[in-house]
């Protein structure tokens, strides 16, 4: 933003120096060829004056001398001619000096001088572009002769040149002036945006923002500064109690809950038997309260924790989950499966793979038939674009899911039609994709082939972390403390 302010406020000051100094310029350019034409003009008609009196008394001889003399104090040339159109005098001296005798009367300015026309005007020279005033040698009607008197332009030239780079030189301090002086507004300015930007920054990581910002800047951005630290105060307060609440509702619900369940059981003695089915389904309901409960107590930490994605070793991890449920499996006569080239190092929150993991498997075997396989593969893959990641599948061979269902299996408290009411909470899956989006990635649902389901976990390399993330929902901070529950 300042690099934008100081260029606007250059533009600005640059746009003004061009407005004044270029018609400036021009004008005085205008005016020093003016003033150039119309001396040479006077020196012209007054050394025409003084040949025409030579000629007239017949004192050829001093018209030399005369020329010589003027040249050698003005640096133009002279030529003198009689009413014939006869060269009497030349001033130049070398190659380009026309010899006495010669005639000029063909030249169009010194015919239009034998004419009694004066003539001035700038023409062609063998050194560049000259200013020719040619003059009448006459006493009224009567001439007696003509003059020419011929300057070089370059001296007009470099004289407007120098005014040129006076001009740029005297711009050019005026833009440095004015580039510092929009240097340190630019940084007053920005200032207080800058410190809005860090204190932004550091609520957004959990810390306490910059109390002294207000006092910074503009009037309007320190109102704003104000505003901004009176709504930073308000959402920290709202997240302390936030947290408080999930913190406390841990603790206040699950002693009821475990005590309910309790309870119920130490009924089982006194009942009878043909109320034993309705006290276990009692209790399953009990169970599944208290998982949603912690359900919902984990996606509250979730959306308001602020841990960074690190690097995590996916084969150690994948490794060490397909060991840790393969004796459950076994009790439901199911095989666990790694397969797949290591995958290496992908970004990902502190603990956040072992809950996928876990939390996929759990799905996959409450739906995997008796001598089923459930497999988890890992593959590494590049996007459209260029982007590596890491493709990591749970793949079950249960009855599988319609894509209608797929496309809601995300949705929270959301089941599949056909489930029975203690066949999880429906907070396992959003989970599942929130502690994925944390670490810039993506999770999708898709059909085994064969039948079955594919989870398909997306994750970036650790060598990408300065990547973009794979896809822009991947905006989450999640914290580590966060468990999943059962889909």
């Amino acid at each position: 933003m300042t690099r934008r302010l100081l260029l606007s406020y250059l533009g600005l000051v640059l746009l003004a120096l061009a407005a004044l100094e270029i018609p400036l310029g021009l004008v005085y350019a205008g005016g020093e060829r003016d003033r150039f034409a119309a001396s040479a003009e006077r020196d012209a008609a007054m050394l025409a004056e003084l040949a025409e009196e030579e000629i007239e008394e017949d004192n050829l001889a001093a018209l030399p001398d005369l020329a010589r003399q003027y040249a050698g104090r003005t640096g133009g040339r002279v030529v003198v001619v009689d009413r014939r159109g006869l060269v009497l005098a030349d001033s130049a001296t070398g190659s380009g000096a026309r010899e006495a005798g010669a005639d000029l009367s063909g030249e169009p300015d010194i015919a239009a001088a034998l004419d009694n026309r004066p003539t001035i005007g700038t023409r062609a020279g063998p050194a560049g572009e000259v200013l020719s005033a040619t003059m009448p040698g006459a006493s009224g009607a009567t001439v007696r002769g003509a003059l020419r008197l011929t300057y070089p332009m370059s001296a007009v030239t470099d004289r407007v040149r120098t005014i040129w780079l006076a001009l740029a030189l005297g711009g050019a301090c005026v833009l440095a002036a004015a580039a510092l002086i929009a240097l340190a507004l630019a940084r007053w300015v920005t200032r207080p945006v800058r410190a809005l930007e860090a204190a932004t920054a550091a609520l957004a990581d959990g810390h306490e923002p910059d109390p002294a910002l207000s006092r910074r800047g503009p009037p309007e951005l320190r109102r704003l500064a104000v505003t901004f630290s009176r709504t930073a105060t308000r959402l920290r307060h709202l997240l302390h109690a936030q947290r408080a609440f999930a913190s406390e509702a841990s603790h206040q619900l699950k002693t009821p809950l475990t005590a309910l369940r309790l309870r119920l059981e130490n009924f089982e003695p006194y009942l009878n038997p043909r109320a034993h089915p309705s006290l276990d389904e009692a209790v399953g309901e009990v169970d599944r309260l208290a998982r949603m409960v912690n359900g919902l107590l984990a996606l509250a930490r979730l959306e308001h924790a602020a841990t960074a994605p690190e690097s995590v070793d996916a084969d150690a991890v994948l490794a060490d989950r397909a060991a840790a449920w393969t004796a459950l499996a076994a009790e439901h006569h199911v095989h666990i499966t790694l397969t797949g080239p290591p995958a290496g190092k992908v970004q990902a929150i502190p603990g956040a793979l072992e809950q996928i993991v876990d939390n996929l498997v759990s799905n996959a075997l409450r739906v995997a038939p008796p001598a089923s396989t459930i497999m988890l593969h890992r593959e590494p893959a590049t996007a459209s674009d260029g982007t590596p990641y890491v493709q990591l599948h749970v793949i079950d061979q249960g009855p599988g899911m319609s894509a209608a269902d797929r496309a809601r299996a995300f949705d929270r408290f959301w089941r599949a039609p056909g489930t029975t009411h203690h066949d999880g909470t429906g907070l396992g899956l959003p989970i599942v994709q929130q502690l994925t989006h944390a670490g810039g990635g993506q999770i999708t649902l898709n059909p085994a082939s064969g039948g079955g389901l594919d989870a398909t976990v997306f994750l970036r390399p650790a060598t990408s972390a300065q990547a973009a993330t794979l896809y822009p929902a991947a905006q989450h901070r999640l914290s580590r403390r966060s468990r999943a529950s059962s889909r």
